[in-house]
């Protein structure tokens, strides 16, 4: 099968789109034909091991000296059952499923083999493949640090989202709103229509204004870019309110829960999947150039096959 190896770590030439072994699925194993994926911020912080300091020899302990010890990078996926295992009972042939794989990787290629009972659920029935790839990075982390700022527990939250138009602050923006809390995105002025689009009741351009010396107050700050902290801000935040960021030791773990949550709003009209690019499997240096500029609106999506 065609998959893409990240080589060592570098640049986006270092990945190269080979021909390696299709995998079988074990007992409790179904094999996904993969449609689509999406190239990540993650994505591109494993490929170059872009880490500062003591991190780096963390990361290349975790994941690999010299190169990736999983080749094949990747975290999200769409696609189409092929195979189950004999042991596999909550998912059948044919069945349209979507997924996250975290630190196993593996989804920039054909096929993957994941467990039944891995972070893997039917798709929403009205997402193409390429809008519910779209919708897993994004949304189960920032479903996940939501969470921790108790947003789903608290109406009426003022929340302020730095780094509101990439996949993590796209995502925000609707779950922040289906929450009914009040949001002001950051974002420069390219991404306006985009967050306006999503929701946001306020927009600060950060090219244009300091955000930080804005007079309002928030219950919720959430950097979902990892470019600044609670020291430049707090003062921004209402008495007992929470800063949460994407950069740190608190990292988002994937489950389940997320993408069923993910799943109904999509299915109910409540969550868009904000697609900046999309380019083929062939492209995928590409896709990687053009998010490691930084600027991308939303995701980058990759078509793998259909």
């Amino acid at each position: 099968m065609k998959a893409v190896i990240c080589t060592k770590y570098g640049p986006p030439e270092v990945l190269q789109i080979q021909d390696v072994p299709k995998p079988i699925p074990k007992d409790n194993q179904i094999l996904v034909k993969i449609v689509a994926t999406a190239v990540n911020s993650g994505d591109v912080r494993v490929r170059a091991l872009d880490v500062k300091g003591f991190m780096k020899t963390v990361m290349r302990l975790v994941l690999g000296f010299s190169k990736p010890r999983k080749p094949i990078l990747g975290t999200v996926f769409a696609g189409i059952v092929e195979q189950t295992g004999k042991n596999v009972s909550s998912f059948k042939i044919a069945d349209e499923v979507y997924g996250v794989t975290g630190f196993k990787f593996g989804t920039y290629a054909a096929y993957i083999a994941v467990s039944d009972k891995s972070v893997v659920v039917k798709k929403p029935t009205n997402a193409t493949f390429e809008e519910a790839a779209a919708i897993c990075f994004g949304g189960q982390t920032a479903y996940y640090f939501l969470e921790k700022a108790n947003v789903s527990k608290k109406a009426n939250s003022k929340i302020l989202i730095y780094g509101a138009t990439g996949a993590v602050g796209t995502a925000a923006i609707q779950i922040a709103k289906y929450h009914q809390a009040e949001v002001t995105a950051v974002c420069s002025e390219q991404g306006q229509e985009v967050v306006k689009d999503l929701g946001a009741d306020k927009i600060i351009l950060y090219n244009k204004e300091d955000f930080t010396k804005t007079a309002e107050k928030f219950d919720v700050i959430f950097d979902a870019v990892g470019k600044i902290t609670k020291r430049q801000c707090g003062h921004l935040l209402n008495h007992g309110g929470i800063f949460k960021s994407v950069e740190g030791f608190d990292m988002a773990s994937e489950d389940i829960k997320q993408l069923e949550f993910l799943r109904e709003l999509f299915e109910k009209g409540k969550y868009k999947a904000t697609i900046d690019k999309t380019y083929s499997i062939n492209e995928i240096v590409a896709a990687h150039r053009y998010v490691d500029i930084g600027r991308k609106k939303g995701n980058v999506v990759i078509k793998i096959g259909e």
